[in-house]
């Protein structure tokens, strides 16, 4: 076997295209014509986003949900609906999207970011609570890359202090903690159908409102809608406090259920092989598999693994480069710097000429203020997952991080 380089003009590993598919099909344009047949597309006088809500709590086990126009608004609503307001902090991740923290300013509340575990890229309960203060409100917990956070240490620390725990379940339906579903276990959770998720309907999020109490439902369905209520033939407009509109459309809603009917397959699919990546890396030196903790199910929105530049002998670059001349498409790291490194945060600029909220408390944001988080960027290597791969894609893959990790771990030692 010619173990020499791709990158140095050996034979590449990966020689075959990778699987693809067809996300969207009949089903969906089925579903959009009766939509169009209804002759409206507003969610209150059609059936299509209340079918999806429906189709959505049987197949989570939830009595209520509601949906909105994107997960970043479906983030929002939980927070206006916790009762998130001005001046209070919310402890969330430093590894995440924008979509995470632009509900707590909105709310003009302040984000606090806690720091991570360094092998599943979760919220540290010991950091969490040890940004916990007077103001805290909420924790917002991202379960990122469809790997479940430590909920049972969240909630604890949660119920202990007082404070609201949503989900942030962007990247992780269907992903399961101890055997129960992420998005279940906290007050909220928020769900993303935007294009670059497990399921797609363009745009659009839903909340579960876990209490299953009806008076929270009201709450975070009127949040999401002006805080109108429109239940039956009424139409309340008793407006006492702000709230947005993100409204999902009968549109999204149709195609939302199709996609809905192809969710357990996909998710099965990621799982089975985000896991295989994982065994297949398993003891290899030099190289950090994307560990999701015993009795926990991920469905790897993507995979991301770590390297140890000083085992291996080479930069993160250099691995990332040598693993795309094999044939693996890949990409360093998963966002540049943490989330409070935007020029956002570093400037206290939520708002143009203002420092506003963040003057109400004098939260500053440097760097080093989540040394985990900053290390994971900075060694992190992301691939893609995908449903439409196939078993040999999978284990092209790992014969390739293989054989890059091991190339280089030997120059290291010198037995190259």
């Amino acid at each position: 076997m010619n173990d020499q380089l791709a990158i140095h003009g050996g034979p590449k590993t990966k020689t075959t295209p990778f699987g693809t598919g067809r996300r969207f099909g009949f089903e969906e344009i089925k579903e959009l014509a009766e939509a169009l047949e209804q002759n409206t597309l507003f969610y209150h006088h059609g059936g299509k986003v209340k079918k999806f809500l429906e189709d959505f709590n049987s197949l989570y086990g939830v009595r209520y949900s509601v949906a909105a126009s994107s997960g970043t608004a479906a983030i929002h609503v939980a927070l206006g609906a916790a009762g998130v307001t001005i001046g209070d902090e919310v402890i969330t991740s430093p590894i995440t999207d924008q979509g995470t923290v632009v509900g707590i300013l909105y709310q003009n509340a302040v984000p606090i970011f806690a720091d991570l575990d360094p092998h599943t890229y979760n919220l540290d309960p010991v950091s969490v609570e040890a940004r916990i203060t007077d103001r805290t409100k909420a924790i917002v917990v991202v379960h990122l890359a469809g790997n479940p956070c430590d909920m049972d240490a969240i909630m604890e620390i949660a119920g202990r202090y007082n404070l609201k725990v949503i989900e942030d379940c962007a990247q992780s339906y269907l992903a399961r903690y101890k055997g129960r579903l992420a998005g279940t276990i906290g007050d909220y959770g928020c769900f993303s159908t935007n294009d670059f998720k497990h399921i797609s309907t363009g745009d659009g999020g839903i909340v579960t409102v876990n209490s299953g109490r009806e008076e929270d439902f009201l709450v975070a369905h009127a949040f999401a809608d002006k805080n109108y209520m429109r239940f039956g033939t009424d139409v309340v407009r008793h407006i006492s406090t702000l709230a947005p509109n993100y409204r999902m459309t009968e549109l999204q809603g149709a195609v939302g259920i199709a996609q809905l009917k192809k969710l357990p397959w996909i998710c099965e699919r990621r799982t089975a092989y985000g896991d295989r990546i994982t065994a297949g890396l398993q003891g290899l030196p030099g190289i950090h598999p994307h560990r999701v903790e015993a009795g926990n199910t991920g469905t790897y929105w993507f995979y991301m693994l770590r390297v140890d530049e000083k085992e291996l002998g080479c930069t993160r670059a250099e691995f990332s480069e040598a693993l795309k001349a094999e044939g693996i498409p890949n990409t360093p790291g998963y966002i540049p710097d943490p989330v409070y490194m935007q020029p956002l945060f570093q400037q206290l600029s939520a708002y143009p000429g203002s420092r506003f909220p963040f003057d109400l408390n004098g939260t500053t944001y440097e760097r080093g203020l989540c040394p985990n988080a900053e290390l994971i960027l900075q060694t992190a290597v992301r691939l893609s997952v995908n449903e439409f791969h196939t078993p040999q894609d999978i284990d092209d893959a790992v014969a390739a991080i293989r054989k890059v990790a091991i190339h280089y771990r030997k120059e290291c030692l010198g037995m190259s």
